[in-house]
């Protein structure tokens, strides 16, 4: 069918001019009738007879996960190298206050404290111990749930020990069984305890259907999709939840029955990433036991990859953060490692990690003050596990170095324990303000003071500062090889796959030649890769038809580049935040490989007889978020391109941030670019003629 519709292709010199009408008309009836034939006859490209093309070296050497991996590596062993230098303590706390600041510019701040407006919603009473259902404020109109265990004995003359409950990644969060057991064991022990809702679990999730309910039975889901707009002001899921941390804290010492001078810190799992985070930051947490989640950063990638949003900090392993110096800046202060030893969270890192500390507390003069417990058992607080927190926790919070055993613990009915009558603060209290209404505030601030500096900046100083945003070097690029890995035929004709190699990147590309000797080249983009083909079958056609080739591009954590099963809402999130660990966004990466594949279509123009070089010119379609790449890739360095098509771009970061539940643009996101320009701000950098958007 394709070589009779060629055969019936007009030649280029049929073309219809302005004077000839009946010409013109003619010409775009048998046009209409060819595109009609083509798209009836099409068939989709199918994703295993082009997987089936790709040799297992190319799958490994194209995978962008395992190129960031070495990335990953070399930085930690850097780090490592400047962890031995560290012999003395003025080494060792000089270290822990650069370390802290970087930790808090990464994480974009915090805020000015605001009263806590706290109230205490009801009271259960237990076997020595009763339960306050507490609401306090962690921002104005931004609110935290929590459950207070006081001891019976608790007063303002006398006082007892205050421990902050993180949850982990529970939908039931402070109710919860094992969060309930953490409550009650510390109160048994005369140890009062605060376990509170984080963001996005409990009655504090922020993102809900139309009737109230929760929009994603996975809170980590909830967290990544809250962690796009907050990576979009320079801030992180983590920002939040830390800060709700340290106003826990102010809840705690605000009591007349709790200490404030033996304040502890605890949390399983998600609740255990936070323990490190608030005892690495707040100097009043003088004891922590951070359970199920302290490894190393390279076991970690080694093993499971990242984790959700606020397990990972931007940059930090750029910068020399690896999770023991969450240990280190709580030095000397007592902490314990707490691990199982089938948690995903690998025990060989978890001890490595002990090593590190150990000899950190040591060289400090402290070497008692940390130490590591593995249980048996899977991911979890297991019974053992729980007893040997409480005895660290009475050990330097209460002064009593005794063996604590594993006892049954009255569970609470976990409706009884909820704070709100809905069951959700944003349905509760018609002026809460939830995490992206926050972000949004921030975008405002930030969409003024962007305005104001890019409008006075020229077009190569704007050029420059979108480079730095995504980290992009243009210079010295050599022109890319070809190797080519075998031809389909599809429907649109010929394919040729092959792969693209310059500086150590390897870019997996579809070719397909229209009939005609043409020069001219169309890229065309998806969210898919070379297999988003299928979304484009008749605009491939068209060009093909009127005499241009087409290539199709597996950018960065597209197609076989990937390190999984693509994810409809999160995109390829482990490669995603392996690269923002490294300081690196999706963005700068895809736009990296864009301009390679437009480099290789450059260095194979054909010169004539006379060496002068043919037509040529390239035409840029996208659809999807990738079109956020297309964009980049023009703005910054236009050289030979022509004409962009964008289909289906959201109307702006801005408006992303605005998102309640934005699906499936987390690789769009690129760490504080709002602090700088919105993607629109590009097409002040681009031919107004020369692009056509939502086609």
């Amino acid at each position: 069918m394709r070589r009779l519709v060629m055969a019936f292709t007009p030649p280029l010199r049929w073309l219809p001019c302005g004077n000839c009408p009946r010409q013109a008309s003619l010409v775009v009836l048998l046009w209409a009738i060819i595109i009609c034939m083509v798209g009836s006859t099409a068939k989709p490209l199918v994703a295993d007879e082009i997987a089936h093309q790709w040799s297992q070296e190319d799958l490994d050497s194209a995978n962008v996960y395992r190129q960031l991996q070495k990335r990953a590596y070399l930085a930690a062993d850097e780090r490592l190298k400047r962890i031995e230098s560290l012999k003395d303590p003025a080494s060792i706390y000089s270290y822990q206050e650069t370390q802290r600041k970087r930790m808090t510019e990464s994480l974009g701040g915090f805020p000015e404290k605001s009263p806590l407006n706290d109230h205490v919603i009801g009271v259960l009473q237990a076997d020595g111990y009763r339960i306050e259902k507490v609401i306090f404020d962690s921002r104005p109109r931004h609110r935290v749930t929590a459950n207070l265990y006081l001891p019976d004995m608790a007063s303002s003359s006398q006082k007892v020990p205050g421990i902050a409950v993180s949850s982990g990644h529970s939908r039931t969060a402070k109710t919860a069984d094992y969060n309930q057991r953490f409550g009650a064991m510390f109160a048994s022990h005369g140890m009062a305890a605060l376990v509170f809702d984080p963001i996005g679990q409990g009655e504090r999730s922020q993102i809900l259907k139309t009737d109230g309910s929760v929009a994603f039975s996975g809170t980590t889901t909830e967290h990544m999709l809250i962690g796009v707009g907050s990576t979009l002001i320079g801030k992180n899921t983590a920002t939040y939840r830390i800060w709700d941390g340290m106003r826990a804290i102010d809840y705690l010492v605000s009591r007349p029955e709790i200490d404030s001078t033996k304040i502890g810190y605890t949390g399983c799992s998600g609740g255990g990433t936070l323990t490190s985070y608030v005892m690495a930051l707040d100097p009043r947490v003088y004891c922590a036991a951070p359970a199920c989640y302290l490894t190393t950063f390279r076991r970690l990638i080694e093993t499971i990859g990242p984790q959700d949003a606020e397990q990972n900090i931007y940059a930090q392993l750029a910068d020399g953060l690896d999770q023991p110096d969450y240990v280190f800046m709580h030095a000397p202060r007592p902490t314990l490692i707490s691990s199982t030893t089938q948690d995903f969270f690998d025990i060989h890192g978890s001890w490595d990690n002990f090593r590190q500390s150990k000899k950190i507390f040591g060289r400090l003069g402290y070497p008692e003050r940390v130490d590591l417990v593995e249980i048996e058992g899977s991911h979890g607080v297991q019974p053992e596990g729980l007893a040997t927190i409480t005895h660290w926790m009475k050990r330097w919070l209460c002064g009593v170095d005794q063996p604590v055993a594993p006892i049954d613990l009255e569970l609470q009915d976990p409706a009884s324990l909820l704070c709100t009558s809905t069951g959700q603060v944003l349905t509760h209290f018609p002026d809460e303000l939830s995490v992206v209404d926050l972000n949004s505030q921030v975008s405002e601030q930030l969409a003024e003071q962007r305005s104001n500096i890019w409008s006075r900046l020229s077009s190569s100083e704007k050029r420059k500062r979108i480079r730095e945003v995504i980290q992009l070097d243009v210079s010295n690029r050599q022109d890319p090889e070809f190797l080519p890995r075998g031809d389909l035929e599809t429907a649109h004709g010929k394919m040729s796959l092959g792969m693209l190699v310059t500086e150590g990147r390897l870019v997996p590309v579809a070719m397909i030649r229209s009939s005609q000797p043409t020069e001219h080249w169309s890229i065309v983009l998806s969210d898919s890769g070379i297999k988003g083909a299928n979304e484009f079958t008749q605009a491939i056609d068209d060009r093909l038809l009127a005499g241009r080739n087409v290539m199709l591009v597996d950018l960065a954590g597209q197609g076989i580049t990937t390190s999984a099963k693509p994810d409809l809402v999160l995109t390829d999130w482990k490669t995603c935040y392996l690269a923002y660990l490294l300081g690196k966004s999706m963005v700068g990466l895809q736009t990296q490989d864009l301009l390679v594949a437009r480099d290789f279509l450059v260095s194979q123009q054909t010169l004539d007889s006379k060496g002068t070089s043919q037509p040529f010119s390239i035409e840029l379609v996208a659809k999807g978020q990738v079109g956020v790449v297309a964009l980049h890739a023009v703005a910054v360095d236009d050289r030979n391109m022509g004409r962009v098509t964008l289909n289906d771009l959201p109307p702006s970061w801005t408006s992303v941030v605005g998102m309640r539940a934005p699906t499936g643009l987390l690789s769009a996101a690129i760490h504080g670019a709002l602090k700088q320009y919105d993607w629109p701000d590009l097409l002040t950098l681009i031919d107004k003629e020369q692009l056509s958007l939502n086609e």
